[in-house]
């Protein structure tokens, strides 16, 4: 059980640059249940979904059948499997174990409440104006991601810090939660 803010993924313009978190081969090989508020929105959250799939690492949405992006409560794409509580994630992992399909990592995409994400129209324009800015600063590969993370950290004068301080607790608090789900001990 593994508990972070966002997954890394699939970078924009990785078709033409093949950047990609190692993340997700990590994901296909390692048998771990990430508890996570979906990927960082500065990736491409299309093509990391899809590449999760192509890996065979499986995205529960829990309670939401929308996949969050990171600072977002909805990233605009959908999950294939809902779960609501622990105790269905408990059993997600035991039904895994006993189809032998547990020898990879499980995505719980756990978003912000809609009160606590980072209001839309500002994640945009900061995320739009990090871009150009990264782009004008030559920022490439593996640089651009705390590139932007720092950006929107101070441009957002701390707003996007404080919402990921609350993802990281939140998915912690859903981690352990899971894990006493599955111990029994709930």
């Amino acid at each position: 059980m593994f508990a972070t803010g966002g997954l890394g993924g699939v970078h924009r313009e990785a078709r033409r640059t093949w950047d990609e978190s190692a993340d997700m081969q990590s994901l296909a090989t390692t048998p771990v249940t990430v508890v996570c508020a979906g990927v960082k929105s500065i990736l491409d959250v299309a093509a990391t979904l899809e590449r999760l799939e192509t890996l065979g690492v499986p995205v529960l949405g829990f309670g939401t059948n929308a996949f969050p992006g990171f600072y977002l409560t909805d990233s605009g794409h959908t999950v294939d499997w809902r779960v609501d509580t622990p105790e269905e994630v408990a059993a997600v992992l035991d039904a895994r174990h006993d189809l032998g399909t547990a020898d990879r990592g499980l995505v719980v995409a756990n978003p912000l409440p809609p009160d606590l994400q980072v209001d839309p129209v500002l994640h945009d324009r900061l995320l739009r104006d990090g871009l150009r800015a990264a782009d004008a600063d030559r920022v490439r590969g593996k640089d651009v991601t705390p590139f932007l993370l720092e950006y929107f950290h101070r441009e957002s004068d701390g707003v996007t810090l404080e919402a990921n301080i609350r993802i990281v607790l939140r998915n912690a608090d859903l981690a352990a939660r899971i894990a006493a789900a599955g111990s029994g001990v709930a």
